[in-house]
């Protein structure tokens, strides 16, 4: 089931300011917590963080990236757009409906891969140091020179001054920008030689630039090409087009079975956060024929009609026996029926059949265990949401059902701890420290669990959303 975090804050519209037409922009701030506690609208998925991890594998293994525990987040967000961030690949969900085929998708990973191969972020930073230390000296100069013209009376060498000042900024900007828009043409050749490593065209990649041309001349802009961070899109084609006319894959398609799981992303994506309409919309187009059915047994389950929705999660599973997301969604149905025991059969299997081995999954079979009341199924909800969390530790929301099943079980003490985590991991450091204080109370001193409390009592200053 896909699932959204809170509104976009400072950082998500900071992303989209630098980048509304373009891949690449790079992002820092600090990478201490979860991207959702750093405010993020975050999408959480178990089937689209497969797809999208399947389809940035070969690529960050190209890049030399395998071992560098790259986290790829999903944001809320309708641009097509991604960008990097510490060991964080942020990609929009509008790049994900947006794109038709997986190479699109592949394209916009193997550009973030050569930031990341790159270090550009830390090569940005020295950048950034070195832009403000000129423009720091120019200002100097300049005042020095405005002081002197008040000294000597002369208007105009105060007034070559206060242009000495005002040119510095202006160059320091310009040779920031000059030397990231160097950057992305970098990434852009680092793109393709990981393509071409992995068999794979860069005709995605020429397409989602010949997006951006066609945005930007329908809107009518008048840009300066020395004033932005990112090559024009005419530009970036040309570069590309003798590269990608060069490699022996120009012209190889995504597999069929690859395709499929891409039509199932978009149209899932369509039914939670653009509704029905956008839904039919897609399936007009040459969607492949079961990632139709999928979606409008989404819509069915969205919009009310559960029986409907159930049939058809019933025939999808025949097609497909050994989809887990089929009897993830068939869980889904029934839980909103209130057939929680049947719901927990139905994520037992997806739980069982996830070759990602998902986070996600065990959460909501907890979940479904956790409804059904009774001693044995909260204890076994514990152990299903505590699995969860030990391949997703940032799952804020996990911590509320665990914090929930172990209240009904009569362990505060454990409960208050998981309600501190689920509120640390959801950036409100200051909820968090005033739970771990009372789960401390309760824990033996020492005890891992002590410690884990005392860590989130610890964690910077304390502060509230």
């Amino acid at each position: 089931m896909l699932s959204l975090s809170r509104p976009a804050s400072t950082v998500a519209k900071a992303a989209r300011a630098v980048a509304t037409l373009s891949l690449g922009a790079v992002m820092a701030f600090a990478g201490t917590v979860s991207a959702f506690a750093q405010g993020v609208p975050v999408v959480r998925d178990a089937e689209i963080e497969a797809l999208v991890r399947d389809y940035a594998r070969p690529i960050f293994k190209a890049a030399g990236l395998s071992s560098s525990n790259i986290q790829i987040v999903l944001v809320n967000d309708k641009s097509f757009n991604a960008f990097v961030a510490g060991r964080r690949l942020f990609i929009n969900t509008g790049a994900l409906m947006q794109s038709e085929t997986p190479n699109e998708i592949i394209g916009v990973i193997a550009h973030e891969a050569g930031h990341l191969a790159g270090g550009h972020q830390d090569k940005l930073r020295e950048q950034l140091d070195r832009a403000k230390t000129m423009a720091i000296v120019a200002s100097l100069l300049g005042v020095g020179a405005i002081a002197a013209g008040a000294a000597t009376n002369s208007k105009g060498l105060a007034g070559a001054g206060m242009g000495l000042a005002a040119g510095g900024g202006e160059m320091a900007q310009r040779s920031l920008l000059s030397y990231q828009r160097g950057e992305e043409i970098t990434a852009d050749r680092s793109a393709i030689t990981y393509l071409n490593a992995t068999g794979q065209s860069g005709m995605g990649m020429l397409k989602t630039f010949q997006r951006f041309q066609s945005a930007l001349s329908l809107s009518g802009a008048q840009i300066d090409p020395y004033r932005i961070s990112h090559p024009m899109p005419q530009d970036r084609i040309s570069n590309l087009e003798e590269l990608v006319k060069k490699s022996p894959y120009r012209d190889k398609t995504d597999p069929p079975a690859l395709q499929q799981r891409h039509d199932m992303m978009r149209v899932k994506i369509a039914a939670y956060l653009d509704g029905q309409a956008a839904v039919s919309r897609l399936i007009r187009r040459k969607l492949d024929p079961l990632a139709a059915k999928y979606g409008e047994a989404q819509v069915a389950y969205l919009y009310g009609n559960l029986a409907s929705s159930l049939t058809q999660a019933d025939a999808l599973i025949k097609a497909q026996p050994k989809n887990p997301y089929f009897h993830e969604l068939r869980g889904d149905i029934l839980m909103k029926a209130n057939r929680p025991k049947d719901a927990a059969t139905a994520y037992a299997k997806a739980v069982r059949l996830d070759p990602a081995k998902s986070g996600i999954l065990p959460v909501s079979y907890g979940q479904a265990l956790l409804a059904q009341g009774t001693p044995d199924s909260l204890k076994k909800a514990v152990a299903q949401i505590e699995s969860g969390l030990a391949r997703d530790r940032e799952n804020g929301a996990a911590y509320r059902y665990l914090a929930q099943a172990y209240g009904e079980q009569g362990d505060v003490a454990k409960a208050e701890l998981a309600t501190a985590e689920g509120y640390f991991y959801s950036g409100a450091f200051r909820d968090a420290k005033i739970f771990a204080m009372r789960a401390q109370k309760s824990l033996k001193r020492g005890e891992p669990a002590w410690l884990r409390a005392q860590d989130i009592i610890n964690f910077g200053p304390a502060k509230s959303n």
